[in-house]
């Protein structure tokens, strides 16, 4: 597989998961009505910016699997470097989605439109921070 494929699929990869991300919150804002909030729309919405902890360690295993998927471009390492980048990033996606996920459940129990909202774009910003750059080799040292 050529590295520009590796690419393409990881980028169908990362619109894939905007979706799964998303969508159960659409669904939940598009079916359900809202009433009076109650105390566990307010534990939702405090677990959902608690879940954002969770990508903060996540995010550095991302960014070294990025760095050593850098440094192996070009090498017979290149494709274990990809698979261990794919891998960390599939973790990470799953923690980046816990806030909007957070949102969908809590709008099933009448939480209001702006914590939605705000756990919605927290999610967006979290998923925005695992699209690959465009990679160069690192030059070696002399």
């Amino acid at each position: 597989m050529t590295r520009g494929q590796v690419y393409q699929r990881l980028e169908l990869a990362w619109w894939r998961q905007l979706g799964l991300t998303l969508a159960p919150l659409l669904l939940a804002c598009v079916f359900f009505t809202v009433s009076e909030p109650g105390i566990l729309a307010l534990l939702l919405f405090i677990a959902g910016v608690g879940s954002l902890l969770i990508s903060f360690k996540l995010y550095g295993a991302y960014k070294r699997a990025l760095d050593l998927t850098r440094a192996a471009l070009d090498t017979s390492d290149e494709p274990a470097a990809w698979l261990r980048l794919a891998a960390v990033r599939r973790t990470a996606f799953l923690a980046a989605s816990l806030p909007a996920w957070f949102a969908a459940v809590g709008v099933l129990f009448s939480l209001h439109a702006v914590p939605v909202v705000l756990l919605a774009l927290a999610s967006l910003g979290l998923l925005l921070l695992y699209r690959i750059p465009p990679l160069v080799p690192v030059p070696p040292v002399a």
